[in-house]
């Protein structure tokens, strides 16, 4: 329990009074009724001697109480208008820097509680989605053809060494370099054909950037032109074909994993999908609902989703892995008929049974 409620008085003194600071530092159940509480909950306040104190709602559960329909302690809709509130607050103002103190006191709960909840929903802290809003705040502005230092004030950036430090993390590459749309960046490129159509890998010096797969090598090549307006494209086939034979072999299923460097950026939430992601074992799959619920957020499903949706490097971060919670096949950057394909070939080369992760592929066809 939170170290500011340390004994049974302490606590019972937060419940007389109806302390929402108290909230997720304890939970109160009452013998008489079976319910147990919020330390906040407005319902009528029992007698002292048919209350008994729990650190988690998990443990009041496992002691055979059910949680209040007035105060939900063990649900989300009070705990999701609360990371809502808070969610709006930090929004509204990107330049704003909020203490989790100031946070804690806007929505009534204690610092403790709002670090704990906010990271359960969110997948973040407070301070790192701060810092994601300011990134994408700075990065709209570079993006606009605004200066440096007029954009890293704009987003509340308010000094030069904070903004080298921070941002090049969340950006891929230097502040400058992203305002000229990779101007002075290399990246070199190579396609091929594979049996799931033509494939473009391109690599930074750092590591792979994009992996892509489509039907006209042509389209791939204005693609990946798009996305590195500025930067110096090298055909370079020699540096690339040892990426590209590890996909190939991948296809034939001579190998389950991948050796490449990468060299990509991503917001801190779509970092932990794309990790999970890399964690589903070869032939196997998981639910959107299920990554969600690995990584602590299970009402976090469609920003999963989203964070599949915006990965470039196809096989190397397997977002093909990933099913409808039904088991059908969901949106793939490259097209479901691919996405059918690599799930038929792993089944195929890991002896997992085809029906166990093909439910729906033939709808794909």
């Amino acid at each position: 329990m939170d170290t500011a409620y340390r004994t049974d008085h302490e606590r019972w003194d937060a419940v007389v009074a109806r302390d929402a600071h108290a909230d997720g530092a304890f939970f109160y159940a009452v013998a008489t009724t079976g319910v147990f509480c919020r330390p906040s909950c407005a319902s009528r306040l029992p007698r002292r001697e048919n209350v008994a104190f729990f650190a988690t709602a998990a443990e009041a559960q496992a002691a055979g109480f059910r949680p209040c329909k007035r105060c939900h302690p063990d649900g989300l809709p009070r705990d999701m208008a609360i990371v809502e509130r808070v969610c709006a607050a930090l929004d509204a103002d990107p330049q704003a820097r909020m203490t989790l103190a100031q946070l804690s006191a806007a929505v009534h709960v204690s610092p403790f509680h709002l670090q704990r909840l906010f990271k359960r929903v969110v997948g973040v802290s407070p301070r790192e989605y701060q810092a994601a809003r300011r990134g994408a705040a700075l990065r709209d502005a570079l993006q606009r053809g605004q200066g440096v230092t007029r954009a890293a004030l704009d987003a509340g950036f308010n000094s030069p060494s904070r903004l080298y430090d921070s941002v090049p993390g969340e950006l891929g590459m230097a502040p400058s370099a992203y305002r000229k749309k990779g101007a002075g960046l290399t990246v070199y490129y190579a396609s091929a054909a594979t049996a799931l159509g033509h494939v473009l890998v391109a690599a930074t010096d750092k590591g792979i950037c994009r992996i892509a797969f489509g039907d006209d090598p042509v389209q791939l090549g204005h693609a990946l032109r798009h996305a590195f307006a500025n930067a110096k494209l090298v055909e370079g086939r020699e540096r690339i074909a040892p990426f590209i034979e590890q996909i190939d072999a991948y296809l034939r299923g001579q190998r389950e994993t991948f050796d490449l460097p990468l060299d990509v950026s991503a917001t801190a939430f779509r970092q932990r999908v794309w990790d999970a992601l890399r964690r589903i074992p070869y032939g196997q799959t998981r639910s959107y609902t299920e990554v969600a619920a690995s990584l602590g957020v299970p009402n976090a499903v469609r920003a999963v989703a989203s964070a599949c949706a915006s990965n470039e490097l196809a096989l190397a971060i397997p977002c093909h892995r990933v099913l409808q919670k039904g088991g059908a096949l969901a949106g793939y950057r490259w097209g479901i008929a691919r996405k059918a394909a690599l799930l038929e070939a792993e089944a195929a080369h890991s002896g997992v049974a085809p029906a166990a992760v093909t439910r729906d592929l033939d709808d794909a066809a």
